[in-house]
């Protein structure tokens, strides 16, 4: 984008910040839903809809407001982010995990821990390519990366706001999870590079789960979280820190080129850790749908011959959102594709990229005054607690920030909810106990407890 596109966008916000009130009825008329299929009656506004953010290339990314279900109006705005690189925002965070509905059969049913019960949450699926998102040129999904979709989510964000300028002053909050600890960090820190000329978004925090934040660190805490729980042997944990680690497979697979040894390694990884054994959730003893594994770039797993991928049981959302009357409801079509997935068939996305560190740019975000709130499901062994609390750690003590909330048990309703850390005032880990990869889906009471404080800049519960 340049100067000038800049000038003209901030000044075209300004504009319709003052016009707000008249302004946002007639921008986000078209985009306001009547009814889902199926859906309970509900006290709340939603809209979905695109926001071209390339109009040469007609590239528009699609997606999903569920307004707070009370007072949105002094509520803040939350935008979600799913990982992969490549999942849908829509399918995963906001039928899945944290939205009001989630699908059953052929109609919706409330969440009752609903994250718009605290927030107005915004859904994205990008990049172009991923869900309802796309360009009318297929050469815009090669060569897709880091760089490219943190500058488009931007660019999304600038452009929304002229269909909603009445959220242009709210209190403005990231979240996500898995590979969005490089989606989240990375926009993150564009805002604050924007906001030094223009002053246009009111960032009050970041909150990312089982995050991707160090290739290496995050990766490599694989085996000792597989040994800890039981799942491998003494031998093996020993074969998997010395000879093959997870981080050179996972560099080995992507280039194409497993060495002997890996293969040997991961083979016996592959054996013992048993694919009957979900290792988004360990310890869970029926399958997760197809629609919770959000990420082949953090999981790879070569499929052996004649084996198949089990989703268990009908993939509730995956049907519901390509139904046409839901698609007609929700203001959504499908272009260059026949059919909305959890995660693009269509994308090709830098996978290299997942070795290029994001807990720098957290640290920048933090030494920024931007509050950071790392957070973990401890059954999760795809991106497991023990390397995000380290890479939390390490960088306390390279910002020298001391401890102001000591480790220790913090509750939902009558149970523990996890283990907390804070550091100074802006930087934060929790674990959320019996969580998995996905923790608002797999312990949603305690995930909105969890995300309560986040936004309120409270430390988590420390009694019951």
């Amino acid at each position: 984008m340049s100067r000038l596109q800049c000038l003209t966008m901030a000044t075209a916000l300004i504009l319709l910040q003052a016009l707000s009130s008249v302004s946002s009825t007639i921008l986000s008329r078209a985009d306001r839903i009547t009814r889902l299929p199926g859906q309970p009656r509900v006290g709340f506004q939603q809209y979905s809809g695109y926001v071209t953010i390339d109009d040469k290339k007609q590239r528009a990314l699609f997606y999903y407001l569920a307004e707070a279900e009370t007072k949105p109006i002094s509520k803040p705005l939350v935008l979600w982010l799913n990982g992969g690189p490549g999942c849908s925002s829509l399918g995963v965070g906001a039928f899945s995990e944290n939205g009001p509905f989630r699908p059953k059969g052929s109609v919706l049913v409330r969440n009752l821990h609903s994250w718009n019960q605290e927030a107005n949450m915004l859904y994205l699926e990008t990049p172009v390519g991923v869900g309802f998102s796309y360009a009318t040129e297929s050469s815009s999904y090669e060569g897709v990366n880091d760089k490219i979709t943190a500058k488009d989510n931007l660019v999304f964000l600038q452009k929304w706001f002229l269909k909603f300028p009445q959220y242009l002053n709210r209190s403005l909050f990231i979240t996500g999870e898995s590979y969005a600890g490089h989606y989240v960090p990375q926009l993150a820190q564009l805002m604050i590079q924007y906001n030094k000329k223009h002053n246009l978004f009111n960032l009050k925090g970041i909150a990312i789960g089982n995050p991707v934040m160090e290739f290496a660190t995050d990766f490599n805490s694989r085996a000792e979280y597989f040994w800890s729980h039981g799942l491998i042997s003494d031998p093996t944990y020993k074969m998997f820190t010395s000879y093959c680690n997870y981080s050179r497979y996972v560099s080995e697979y992507y280039r194409g080129s497993v060495s002997s040894m890996c293969t040997k390694v991961m083979s016996q990884v592959s054996i013992e850790t048993s694919r009957f054994v979900n290792k988004y959730d360990v310890t869970l003893d029926v399958c997760i749908p197809s629609v919770l594994s959000q990420s082949k770039v953090v999981n790879p797993q070569p499929q052996q011959v004649g084996e198949t991928v089990d989703v268990c049981v009908e993939d509730e959302t995956v049907n519901y959102l390509n139904r046409r009357d839901v698609q007609k409801a929700l203001h959504a079509r499908l272009v260059g594709t026949r059919k909305w997935a959890v995660c693009s068939n269509v994308l090709d996305y830098e996978v290299l990229d997942v070795e290029v560190p994001t807990i720098n740019i957290v640290g920048s975000l933090v030494k920024a005054g931007v509050p950071v709130l790392v957070y973990s499901g401890d059954q999760d062994s795809v991106i497991p607690l023990t390397g995000s609390r380290t890479l939390v750690k390490r960088l306390a003590e390279e910002l020298g920030l001391r401890t102001t909330v000591p480790y220790r048990v913090w509750f939902a309703g009558q149970q523990v909810g996890g283990w907390t850390q804070v550091y100074g005032n802006t930087l934060a880990f929790a674990t959320v106990r019996g969580a998995a990869h996905e923790v608002p889906f797999s312990q949603p009471a305690r995930a909105l407890v969890l995300f309560k404080a986040f936004l309120g800049g409270r430390p988590l519960p420390e009694d019951f």
